[in-house]
């Protein structure tokens, strides 16, 4: 497969998306149900656009350090298609951040006392 960074207005299918990405088909249809990713449609086939692409990267990457899926969703809302929102979802992840390391900080205090 050729590299999607060349090509901007780049299509693919559900197979290529899910190959590219290293995940399954159906890992992709579930992000769809929940709201993450809307393709086009060409009659009943999906088509993915680059920016489709780039969307399930966030995702995934969200998912491996332990985002919900509500949270994902939220920050990818709060930038809306063309960036408006940059602001308000680097604000967003500021706090969950921040949230993420006062409980591990907790847990660090456990475990100090504990040991």
């Amino acid at each position: 497969m050729a590299d999607a960074t060349n090509a901007p207005d780049k299509i693919y299918g559900i197979a290529d998306l899910a190959e590219q990405h290293g995940i399954s088909q159906r890992t992709i249809r579930f992000y769809e149900d929940k709201g993450l990713m809307s393709p086009q449609r060409v009659g009943t086939q999906r088509v993915y656009t680059e920016f489709d692409s780039k969307r399930l990267g966030l995702i995934l990457r969200a998912k491996a350090i332990g985002s919900t899926l509500a949270d994902i969703k939220t920050f990818l809302e709060l930038y809306g298609r063309e960036g408006e929102g940059r602001t308000r979802q680097l604000e967003f992840v500021i706090e969950k951040t921040a949230v993420e390391i006062a409980k591990l900080e907790n847990k660090r205090a456990q475990i100090d006392a504990t040991l």
